[in-house]
């Protein structure tokens, strides 16, 4: 008996805390990310990593286990948005964060010419790093637009593994180098450019 109440005790102190500590979320005070996750042991400041059946009022805010998560993702566009040119600008120093890093993949594509360039054309590959900034393995396409020819898909993939060729290694910082080490890249590639008359033809 003596058991089960202190059992309760316990679970009406952590919602309290974590209601508390919710309701200071929600007030805007606060950059979840930078606190550690509740625990029944610790006191506030902390950020719930899911919302107590006991917290009904809003979103509780979930904890990154990691600052990197599993699967890196980053889009290149064959002609950057106006607003987003310094994204396609390769950093001058060695690459010590994934704003870094995406920079710099971002930076090495060169998209197929345009007499053979398809309109609108997407693709995806996927590989990994080393900590010395070589792929592990050859990128492995994961994606293509489904209606794009066959000539069109060797042609895209064949762009892409001679721009990431031609500016491989990346130099990364040991500590960048030691993040991403083994993790899946995603690079999604959109063909956005404009094909107007005796531009080339839109395949």
């Amino acid at each position: 008996m003596r058991r089960g109440l202190l059992t309760l005790v316990i679970i009406a102190a952590a919602a309290s805390s974590a209601h508390a500590e919710t309701r200071r979320l929600r007030a805007g005070d606060a950059v979840p990310f930078a606190h550690a996750p509740c625990s029944l042991l610790d006191g506030p400041p902390c950020a719930p990593y899911t919302c107590s059946l006991l917290e009904n009022n809003g979103p509780c805010i979930p904890e990154i286990d990691y600052p990197i998560g599993q699967n890196l993702q980053v889009t290149v566009m064959s002609k950057p948005p106006d607003d987003r040119t310094d994204w396609y600008r390769k950093p001058d120093h060695d690459l010590d964060n994934l704003g870094d890093l995406f920079a710099a993949l971002r930076s090495c594509w060169t998209p197929p010419a345009r007499d053979v360039a398809r309109a609108g054309m997407q693709m995806s590959v996927m590989f990994s790093f080393n900590r010395a900034g070589k792929p592990i393995a050859p990128p492995r396409m994961t994606f293509a637009s489904h209606d794009a020819p066959k000539e069109a898909r060797d042609t895209y993939l064949k762009a892409i593994n001679d721009s990431l060729s031609g500016c491989l290694p990346l130099k990364l910082t040991g500590a960048l180098g030691g993040a991403i080490a083994g993790r899946p890249i995603m690079i999604r590639y959109v063909d956005n450019r404009e094909f107007g008359d005796g531009a080339g033809p839109v395949r």
